[in-house]
């Protein structure tokens, strides 16, 4: 069975990483967010929405279903990885997902070395993992 399109957008790191490299060498800006995304709500669309606003191609990390239960308890998440990720990577404004079993995206970040750094307005940016990783290489 031949894969869809949203399907090819599921990435492993090293992959991402590959690709991110091949869109800046064309000159395309990448951005980088991450989170949970367990059940998809508005605030989520809103954060993706700015978060493509201010770049040519979007990467989402995801957390795996073992880290969100470390970060947000036993019962959660309430969709698996794959779900949460196959939703993402049906967004047209979403470019690649790749999930991270980290407690923190920096690993990823540090792979995929977008050019901006976006997560939800409740954040500042020294409270944003990976922001001074990314400042470093401009």
């Amino acid at each position: 069975q031949e894969m869809d399109e949203s399907d090819r957008k599921i990435v492993l790191r090293h992959e991402a990483a590959a690709v991110a490299g091949r869109w800046r060498r064309q000159g395309l800006k990448v951005g980088f967010t991450n989170g949970c995304f367990d059940l998809l709500h508005p605030g989520h669309l809103s954060l993706l929405r700015q978060a493509r606003g201010g770049c040519d191609r979007l990467v989402v990390g995801i957390n795996t279903d073992e880290s969100v239960q470390r970060l947000k308890g036993p019962t959660r998440p309430v969709q698996s990885e794959l779900a949460r990720a196959a939703v993402l990577a049906s967004l047209g404004m979403v470019d690649l997902v790749v999930l991270f079993g980290e407690d923190t995206p920096m690993e990823l970040i540090d792979a995929i070395r977008p050019d901006v750094l976006v997560k939800g307005a409740d954040y500042r940016v020294d409270q944003v993992v990976g922001a001074d990783l990314v400042q470093s290489y401009g």
